[in-house]
């Protein structure tokens, strides 16, 4: 594609004039020498327009390029970034290597939200920061990967925190012409333009473009003349609005993002939803292959092969639904056009007896391939979703988990990154998933770390004073208020960070039950404890901003003004200050309501450490020696819990992390050691190359194989699977098991005497006699279920049962042997469920019979 920037009226020297290349490619975000280029043109003005380089170039007087092709040192910079900028895109990347069959096949990947860099506030916290942050490293792999979302003019919102600590949201309309976006062109030089049927009516919406590397994210924009008034709105806010708005939004997010792949001609072979938002796409595929001449089944199963679909939610309130009489007026052109289908487009979203038309159900009914964020939430997503899935155990439900990450050339300090670079090998960013080659952090000077910690921590408090006197500057307090600031925090204090959105799981206001204990942490003259706090609610949440006003009203107490601070209007350079250059990172959600969390791993990479709830990634990431855990009990009711976290968080404060900081003098080695270990355990796991390697192997790959497969042959495999669910759907009540009978216990050799939970080598035979009628026996996998126990609980085991003799009227006689302790059926049951090697998963069909 022709790349032109039509917004920059600016002839630069040729010394310089890759420079708009430069600055329309997010790639600066994640380059140190490209970022510390942009800052030397202006490096006031850099940090005044929120690191834009689009609109630094633009308000740049003439006379000043003329100026710097003529310096030296900064054409030297100059051609040292324009070389490294070079020599990324033309390296043979992983996914080159790994996949070079694959390489023409782009993956789709639908986000209501991406955070790429503060310069683009199209975020609003965690959901679009992950999407900003797979998109960055799908460029580093080398996976053809075109992401998909809505372009908002107002963004979500700009935090202020007025007198009494109440938080005020300000809109501002953004000026697209000034942010690293281009429009996307048609072959007439035209803007490029796509239409999208909303409830009776249709809406335009132009295509915008974001250059992340390698590849380009794909914007929708309603905000034309040709749209009404409440229509140019739909795109205006990132989770505004009421339902109405919500579906529209999400209707042009699902089904305009797939229109919008097609306009641009990108060939696209598996489409990732993130979250429940983007499920419309399913729909509109749907449709083309109804279009096509695809009876409606065949097509289900043709766009459940190629979707994927990531939940974030682990709770069933999180997940976005809608009245049915809503979602049939929103989709009625969709409906209406294919009328004999009506009911089976619905029940897509509609779960049984339910009068809600459900994204999240919507999403797993037409995507074979789902998961989770993390272990545990892979864990409470399979649970939650059980009764979609038939009568299963739970840890069988066909959604795995696919622990987040964060982008580390994003979010590792460049200070650390040059450390990193005199210990470790040459191409250890490159290869950050190796966990070999961070052994070499035990060698990283502890002087140096140190060194290099402190100064991130004084860059921070910095940055905290300016925010703190500009709050006071602007709520017009006397300038005595304003300059008082500059004593608050101290460098040298044991400082601890706790930033995220204010909602009310996440607790922010934990620290705060006992005032006298903090006091006594806070005010203690030779190891004092500092807090810093930051992050938005929605502006919906009146529970979430009450709690900001708790922080706040805490934080101008006497005995905590200046130890105990609230930093307002968190993004992504604030949260970068915060994870680089606190001592502690605090989390402390109500478990298991944290999906995955990220912020910890950012702050991780960085040498800060963790003090956090066993909830998300910390449940995984935690081994006792890289952090600490904040104790309670998970079955307990909330309040127990609630007193349980609470009085853990004291005691290791105070008995534990406070005395491991202070008690070594000016260099703390044992605090050192622990920084290290936080390193090296988690930065070579919680990083997006080994999420996106993880999806593009067990997710992606697998997809596309399948997908191409179906496609063949007039779409043969596809109509098998669809046809045989059909049969198999209408005859399953056929199946019934007749008998089962013990044998007695015998002597067993081979494998299956090597059950850990069986100490003799004593099994007995159990028989099972099943009628399946219409269904094929070898059709089917009859199976033994028993449980065990294991440290960590009771897991069932899974033997399958063979078949032994064929007997009359479609009856087969099945046989296995079993530890002889299991005395009675009651220990066990038998099962039947439908199999076919084109499923994608064990449990694709979620039909059982068992007794």
């Amino acid at each position: 594609m022709d790349i032109r920037f039509p917004f920059i009226d600016l002839k630069l020297p040729q010394a310089i004039d890759r420079l708009p290349e430069l600055a329309y490619n997010v790639w600066f975000s994640w380059n140190p020498d490209a970022l510390e280029l942009f800052a030397r043109i202006d490096r006031e003005r850099w940090d005044q327009i929120v690191h834009n380089p689009v609109r630094l170039l633009m308000e740049t007087d003439r006379s000043v390029w003329e100026s710097l092709s003529q310096d030296q040192d900064f054409t030297e910079h100059y051609r040292r970034v324009v070389a490294q900028w070079d020599a990324y895109l033309a390296e043979t990347t992983w996914f080159q290597k790994t996949y070079p069959q694959h390489t023409n096949a782009r993956i789709a990947y639908l986000s209501a939200e991406f955070g790429f860099h503060e310069s683009l506030p199209l975020y609003s916290g965690g959901l679009g920061i992950l999407a900003g942050d797979h998109c960055k490293s799908a460029s580093d792999l080398g996976l053809p990967l075109a992401g998909v979302g809505l372009l908002y003019k107002k963004g979500y919102f700009n935090q202020k925190f007025n007198r009494e600590g109440q938080q005020q949201a300000e809109t501002v309309t953004y000026d697209f012409a000034k942010l690293p976006i281009l429009p996307v062109m048609n072959d007439q030089d035209e803007r490029l333009t796509i239409t999208v049927p909303v409830a009776d009516r249709t809406v335009t919406l132009q295509i915008w473009m974001i250059q992340v590397g390698r590849n380009n994210v794909y914007l929708l924009d309603a905000d034309l003349e040709v749209n009404s008034p409440w229509d140019r709105e739909l795109t205006a806010q990132l989770y505004g609005g009421n339902q109405d708005t919500r579906i529209a939004q999400e209707i042009l997010l699902g089904i305009g993002g797939i229109r919008a792949i097609r306009a641009l001609k990108l060939p696209t072979a598996v489409y990732h939803s993130n979250e429940g938002h983007a499920a419309f796409q399913a729909l509109e595929r749907i449709r083309e292959q109804l279009e096509a001449g695809t009876p409606f089944h065949v097509a289900v199963e043709i766009i459940r092969a190629s979707s994927v679909f990531t939940t974030h939610t682990p709770v069933p309130a999180g997940h976005d639904a809608f009245n049915v009489p809503m979602a049939e007026h929103y989709l009625q052109g969709l409906l209406r056009r294919w009328n004999e289908h009506k009911q089976a487009w619905l029940q897509l979203g509609v779960a049984e007896g339910s009068t809600q038309f459900n994204m999240t159900h919507l999403a797993l009914n037409t995507s074979a391939l789902r998961n989770g964020v993390s272990k545990l939430h892979g864990e409470v997503s399979r649970d939650m979703f059980r009764a979609f899935h038939g009568n299963i155990d739970a840890r069988e439900v066909p959604i795995q988990h696919i622990t987040n990450g964060v982008h580390m050339g994003t979010w590792l300090a460049p200070e650390l990154q040059q450390l990193y670079n005199r210990f470790l090998p040459g191409t250890w960013l490159k290869h950050q998933s190796n966990q070999d080659q961070w052994q070499a952090v035990s060698l990283l000077s502890a002087e140096s770390l140190w060194e290099t910690h402190m100064e991130l921590k004084e860059k921070l408090v910095r940055y905290a004073r300016a925010n703190l006197r500009e709050q006071r500057r602007r709520n017009d307090m006397p300038a005595d208020k304003v300059e008082e600031v500059r004593g608050y925090l101290s460098p040298q204090a044991l400082t601890i960070g706790f930033a995220r959105r204010f909602a009310t799981y996440k607790r922010a206001n934990l620290i705060f039950s006992d005032l006298n204990r903090l006091h006594r942490l806070v005010n203690d003259e030779h190891r004092p404890v500092q807090f810093i706090f930051a992050g938005k609610a929605h502006p919906a949440d009146l529970p979430g901003q009450e709690m900001i006003k708790q922080v706040y009203r805490i934080s101008q107490m006497d005995r905590f003004r200046g130890k105990i601070v609230l930093l307002e209007n968190y993004d992504i350079n604030m949260a970068r200050h915060l994870v680089q250059g606190v001592d502690v990172w605090l989390n402390n959600p109500r478990r298991p309501y944290e999906a995955s969390g990220t912020s910890g791993q950012k702050a991780a990479m960085n040498g800060v450490i963790n003090f956090s709830v066993l909830d998300g990634w910390w449940e995984e990431g935690y081994d006792g020696s890289n952090g600490w855990s904040i104790h309670g009990s998970n079955d307990a009711d909330w309040q127990k819990q609630e007193q349980e976290n609470t009085e853990s968080i004291y005691r290791l404060l105070e008995q534990e992390i406070v005395p491991l900081y202070y008690n070594q003098g000016q260099l703390p080695l044992q605090w050192i050691s622990r920084m290290k270990r936080s390193i090296q355990t988690l930065a070579p796991v919680y990083n997006t190359d080994r999420m996106v390697m993880d999806y593009t192997n067990s997710v992606y790959v697998p997809a596309l194989q399948r997908t191409l497969k179906f496609l063949e042959n007039n779409h043969d495999a596809a109509t098998k699977v669809a046809d045989f669910k059909r049969f198999i759907k209408a005859n399953w009540h056929h199946v019934r098991i007749l008998e089962i009978k013990d044998g007695a216990g015998k002597p067993s050799a081979g494998p299956t005497a090597q059950i850990a939970s069986v100490s003799s080598a004593m099994r007995k035979e159990i028989s099972a006699t099943v009628r399946f009628g219409p269904v094929w026996y070898k059709d089917t996998a009859v199976e033994l279920v028993y449980y065990e126990e294991r440290p960590d609980g009771w897991h069932p085991v899974v033997v399958p049962m063979e078949p032994y003799r064929e007997l009359e009227d479609r009856v087969v006689l099945y046989r296995a042997s079993i530890p002889s302790h299991l005395q009675h059926q009651a220990h066990y049951s038998i099962r039947v469920r439908p199999v076919s090697a084109n499923f994608a998963t064990d449990f694709e069909l979620p039909l059982l019979t068992s007794q």
